[in-house]
């Protein structure tokens, strides 16, 4: 948390109090005009090129962050901190493809030693190139408690890997995650998404069995963590216990440092290894990552989005030796040591490593993480002021970079398995607000401002001081058609 944000306590009370409140949202007509005369009239390349995905490609669209209403929007160009679409329409980027632009969109500085990479060795081989290596390095120098590195494709595969290296280390079973958290889209990992408490109602094509070792805690619960692995103990034992540093889903319901000190001491006591999910937070909280900036050391850390400099095949693990030595790659047999079944031939290109590699270094000697957690704080605190100026329940707070602005508060409610007779009320509510979320995106996008899922919002390097206030004004001609629906 930027040291002039409110504690994580109080963001948790002015969300609990959003959720009490009935829906505030876009005045319907404001929203009809937003949907006839920007998309219907300045958007009709992209939604003629939509229409003609949907034939080929499963709802238009092949990720689910471009989804958007009242139709994804195609973009043919990306610099700095800005996005145009294939109209000609230009956007203030705050999805930042997810989260891994920290320096801004395609830098000259990577383009340039990328395409001299293209020209020789090509984007891949299948065999060793010596960016690998000068990553992994600079990773681990980066990073306190990374010894060694493994790169994978992505963050989700970097989660699995994490998964059966603990269970080797430990010889223990179980897996606790903490609820609302994602960690990517494995059979034993989608489960409690989006939702504490939603166990396996979002994993639709998995069998039950398949959560036999999977479990979830309350997010900033240590009475939750602890009495789940007081429960697991002689059932196989808690092999990791997984944790998105910052809280679940990009710390839409945050946590401190206090919860993590108190979660690591838990999972040692149990016997389990503490698994930091740093796909986001790494070289964007801090160059040290959110273990650097909170001073906490997990036992492994996965690593996703920026490490390959926003090209493809970014995941990865890293940790201490003794953890890292089930991940040697190929027949490598002479310590006996059992290894984890991963692979990917197009994990560690020399497109993805060089990337990366420079990616990191330019963020590290530039100071980018703490120029984009000023631009959040400025986004973070413009906010505020336009929440109290039009008098709305919704709350914005930021870690650093990552910012978020709740207007509904869709992810901030729980299942209660306990008292079944409140979950369809919690999932009618959940349902309407997820509308009421797409309904504000929608306005955001119409105004020049693309966010993620209208409730997140990051900041990069590129961002100017005069950006950040013409975005603000912005906001505040979407909250000025803001009203509670009845």
């Amino acid at each position: 948390m930027s040291m002039n944000q409110p504690s994580v306590r109080s963001i948790v009370d002015q969300l609990d109090n959003l959720i009490a409140q009935p829906i505030y949202s876009i005045n319907p007509d404001a929203l009809k005009k937003y949907e006839d005369e920007y998309f219907g009239q300045k958007c009709s390349k992209s939604k003629e090129m939509i229409d003609a995905a949907r034939e080929v490609i499963p709802g238009g669209v092949q990720h689910n962050l471009a989804f958007n209403h009242p139709f994804p929007l195609a973009f043919d160009k990306a610099s700095g901190a800005m996005l145009r679409d294939v109209d000609g329409n230009e956007y203030f980027d705050f999805l930042q493809a997810g989260g891994p632009t920290v320096l801004g969109s395609n830098p000259e500085s990577v383009r340039s030693k990328v395409i001299e990479l293209l020209n020789t060795c090509g984007p891949s081989t299948g065999l060793f190139h010596e960016y690998e290596a000068k990553l992994a390095r600079l990773i681990s120098e980066l990073i306190p408690t990374v010894d060694m590195f493994r790169m994978l494709g992505s963050g989700t595969e970097a989660d699995m890997a994490a998964i059966r290296v603990a269970r080797l280390a430990t010889g223990n079973k179980h897996v606790l995650k903490m609820g609302g958290a994602y960690h990517g889209w494995s059979d034993s990992l989608a489960y409690g998404i989006r939702i504490p408490g939603s166990k396996f109602t979002q994993a639709h094509g998995v069998p039950l069995t398949y959560f036999r070792y999977t479990d979830e805690f309350f997010p900033g619960s240590l009475e939750d963590l602890e009495r789940k692995l007081k429960a697991k103990k002689f059932r196989g034992g808690t092999a990791a216990v997984l944790i998105e540093p910052i809280g679940p889903e990009s710390g839409t319901r945050p946590i401190d440092k206090e919860f993590l000190l108190g979660a690591q001491e838990l999972a040692h006591r149990y016997g389990a290894l503490l698994i930091f999910d740093e796909v986001v937070t790494a070289f964007r909280i801090s160059e040290h990552g959110a273990q650097g900036y909170f001073g906490v050391e997990p036992d492994l850390t996965v690593f996703g989005k920026v490490i390959a400099g926003g090209y493809p095949g970014a995941g990865g693990l890293g940790g201490k030796k003794e953890y890292m030595k089930y991940l040697a790659a190929g027949i490598q047999t002479g310590d006996k040591v059992k290894k984890a079944l991963i692979g990917g031939t197009m994990a560690a290109t020399p497109i993805s490593s060089l990337a990366g590699y420079y990616t990191l270094k330019e963020i590290a000697e530039t100071g980018a993480c703490q120029k984009a957690a000023a631009m959040g704080d400025r986004l973070t605190q413009g906010l505020r002021d336009l929440i109290a100026k039009h008098d709305l329940p919704f709350v914005a707070f930021n870690q650093e970079s990552v910012c978020h602005l709740e207007t509904v508060g869709t992810m901030h409610f729980s299942i209660n398995w306990s008292k079944p007779w409140t979950i369809p009320n919690v999932l009618k509510e959940t349902s309407k607000r997820k509308r009421e979320m797409e309904h504000m995106g929608a306005a955001y996008m119409a105004e020049g401002l693309v966010t993620l899922a209208g409730s997140r919002l990051y900041t990069s390097a590129a961002y100017t001081k005069e950006m950040i206030d013409e975005a603000l004004t912005r906001f505040d001609r979407v909250f000025s058609h803001v009203e509670v629906l009845s």
